[in-house]
């Protein structure tokens, strides 16, 4: 399935700040694991990436610094500010009403059966 364009960067925001609430990481390991998140479904690039690091680094949400790879090679590592703390702790409020009012179409929709709201993907 590909999704939209405009959903995937509608989420890209709050899914690094929630990526990066788990602990400081570096853009690859990022993009891995939004794989690995999405089972394979969102595949971002590289170009996608770093503006949104860059962006919220400009913002205080994100703290970078350089280390060391263990191949040697430097890397630049992102972790969340207490700025962008808050910024995700917010992010997760908006989203859960999002979330609950899409829940809530389709449950209507499908006669009160949503599958999302049983925890399955949707017709």
């Amino acid at each position: 399935m590909k999704i939209g364009k405009d959903l995937v960067a509608a989420a890209a925001t709050p899914m690094v700040l929630g990526i990066l609430a788990d602990g400081e990481s570096y853009g690859y390991a990022i993009l891995q694991r939004v794989s690995e998140l999405s089972d394979g479904e969102l595949e971002w690039s590289d170009g996608m990436l770093y503006p949104l690091l860059h962006r919220l680094e400009r913002l205080g949400h994100v703290e970078a610094t350089w280390g060391a790879s263990p191949a040697g090679r430097p890397r630049k590592h992102y972790r969340l500010s207490t700025d962008g703390e808050a910024a995700f702790a917010e992010q997760r409020k908006q989203w859960s009403v999002v979330s609950a009012a899409l829940q809530q179409v389709w449950a209507d929709r499908d006669g009160g059966r949503s599958p999302f709201a049983l925890g399955g993907a949707p017709a």
